[in-house]
């Protein structure tokens, strides 16, 4: 797998090198097709251990890097496609003769591999395989017919925070388990012993090792707490309402942008806006500045709740209530919100101050 793996990136490295040397000479840059005759008639021959590995790894390298070129003047913000480096993103792909057979799976090249997990009883025309963190992973599509599953509850309002993840309006609530803020004094502990490994040494190689796992782990936690979060929500809710949050404008908060990063808040919109369509339920996005944590969910008082009061206390009703549930119930009951008459109600009371 390293072979395929380097083989691969040495294709791409060789084809972007080609591409720029055209460029600079004014020519018309070469497509995928044109790269890899070049390959085969140039590079090949010369290079014998392009041969131990199967050709659809430099072959979907070189694809790779022809839709990189393209997005390039498609997608706004995309940078130029860089050489790749050793032992980072190492990843290529396999096609053919490919059987699964429990947790076992052959591949063409490699042969039969053993899988940590039971695989799907199918058979896939390609796959995807890739390092991370001195694990490999496979990756492969399956045709699935979404079905929708039976709710207990007709309509949920989800209010996302920092210290807890997300507070439903029925009283439950998801911890959030701070998987960084942890991890962070391991983290710090591995940083400091790989700045003083030698570089090029065996020693600096395991603790780079070392380090990649933990932040690994760290990912895995906080992909487990949204998955089974989200899918709880999609499953058992005929109606999912949350708060449309300007992820990216929260992160420029650099009091709070470590804890929001951490929560994945933009990564639970996404999982349940595929995941209310695999089963059957709705997601609704509430505006962003629809003031549920000023409203009083029991009369609809409104008044300032700074973040550093945690409990709603209405001065016209008399209740008493955690913040999160006050706007988790108000989401789930806001039917309308009109953003143009809060944006004149502000702007009057700033010429009043004035």
């Amino acid at each position: 797998m390293a072979k395929h793996a380097g083989v691969a990136r040495h294709a791409w490295n060789w084809g972007l090198a080609t591409c720029q040397e055209i460029y600079e000479s004014g020519g018309k840059r070469p497509t995928a097709i044109d790269l890899h005759k070049k390959l085969v008639a140039e590079v090949k021959s010369a290079n014998p251990w392009y041969y131990e590995v199967s050709k659809c790894a430099p072959q979907e390298a070189l694809r790779n890097l022809d839709k990189a070129f393209k997005r390039v003047w498609k997608v706004k913000g995309t940078g130029f496609p860089k050489f790749k480096k050793k032992n980072v993103n190492d990843s290529f792909y396999l096609e053919g003769s490919i059987r699964i057979s429990g947790d076992w799976i052959k591949l063409p090249k490699i042969g039969w591999v053993r899988s940590h997990e039971e695989l799907p009883p199918v058979e896939p025309k390609n796959v995807t395989i890739s390092k991370r963190a001195g694990d490999w992973h496979i990756s492969f599509k399956i045709d699935v017919t979404p079905e929708g599953t039976s709710k207990t509850r007709d309509r949920i309002g989800v209010d996302i925070g920092i210290n807890t993840l997300a507070t439903m309006s029925d009283g439950t609530t998801h911890p959030n388990p701070k998987a960084y803020r942890r991890a962070k004094r391991k983290l710090a502990k591995l940083q400091k012993e790989l700045s003083r490994r030698q570089k090029g040494g065996k020693n600096r190689e395991k603790t780079k090792l070392k380090l990649a796992k933990a932040h690994k782990r760290i990912a895995d936690v906080r992909a487990d707490s949204l998955h089974k979060l989200t899918t709880y929500l999609a499953k058992n809710h005929g109606e999912v309402r949350i708060e449309n949050l300007n992820v990216s404008g929260m992160l420029k908060n650099h009091k709070l942008a470590g804890a929001i990063a951490d929560g994945g808040f933009y990564e639970f919109r996404r999982q349940l806006e595929y995941k209310c369509d695999w089963y059957g339920s709705k997601l609704t996005l509430i505006d962003q500045w629809y003031p549920s944590s000023q409203i009083c969910s029991n009369c609809g008082h409104q008044q300032k709740m700074p973040l550093s009061k945690r409990t709603y206390e209405c001065p016209n009703c008399g209740i008493s209530i955690d913040r999160d549930l006050n706007a988790s119930i108000n989401l789930e009951c806001a039917e309308s919100f009109d953003r143009a008459s809060l944006v004149v109600d502000r702007s009057q009371k700033i010429q009043a101050r004035k």
